[in-house]
């Protein structure tokens, strides 16, 4: 019998596909269902148009976007994921905007999916944290390079670990400032502007229905 410190070092050396994959496929829900509350935030401000949700999971995200009149890809590299975020925009009935969904293997994908042969005018990335071993960065890079002018690319992470976190599940991650998140993607600064960085703290309920503190870290860059 493995323990937490063992399975999890297991988990570092799979292959991203098949992690995720089985991890939706071993629970009957892994999110809650409902958009995040800092990615709602910051996206009421903006102006409907294209969007992408890039690692959407089961589509919560996605799915109170279009309802907000976004026109959204969402993307993840798990088919269960997938299936389940088109049975949630399925039961969400009528949206101003719409909702597609595609399985991508994040590891390839080079921006070319859903709305991409005319950019998005939002590209959302929320907790887009992976415990197996992602190349995140350059994921992030293509997905910018998606971003039409004037559009944005929005990230929101978990800026710690929340309290009822194992400590062999983050005790070897570093959970970068929002600062180092810009710094990290090396992007062109020329034709991007920083409209949001900082970190932001919400309450919650933890697994066990108890209440906490979270705070996120949140990225809004705008391409000029």
């Amino acid at each position: 019998m493995n323990d937490g410190a063992t399975t999890h070092a297991a988990a570092e050396t799979a292959v991203p596909s098949v992690f995720w994959e089985h991890r939706y496929q071993e629970a009957g829900s892994v999110w809650s269902g409902r958009v995040n509350v800092t990615t709602a935030d910051v996206a009421r401000g903006l102006l409907p148009g294209r969007a992408l949700d890039l690692g959407c999971g089961e589509g919560g995200d996605a799915v109170w976007l279009a309802q907000q009149g976004w026109n959204v890809t969402g993307i993840d590299i798990s088919p269960t994921a997938i299936t389940r975020a088109r049975a949630s925009a399925t039961a969400a009935g009528p949206m101003p905007g719409t909702a597609r969904f595609d399985t991508v293997d994040l590891e390839t994908w080079a921006g070319d999916v859903g709305h991409a042969e005319d950019g998005y005018d939002l590209v959302a990335a929320s907790f887009f944290h992976s415990p197996v071993a992602l190349t995140r960065t350059r994921i992030l890079r293509n997905a910018a390079s998606r971003v039409v002018a004037g559009g944005h690319l929005l990230i929101v992470t978990h800026a710690a670990a929340p309290p009822w976190a194992p400590p062999e599940t983050h005790n070897n991650h570093t959970f970068l400032t929002p600062e180092e998140e810009i710094a990290e993607l090396e992007l062109d600064q020329n034709p991007w502007t920083v409209r949001i960085s900082q970190v932001r703290s919400r309450t919650t309920t933890g697994p066990d229905g108890e209440a906490a503190t979270l705070d996120d870290g949140v990225v809004l860059l705008q391409r000029r």
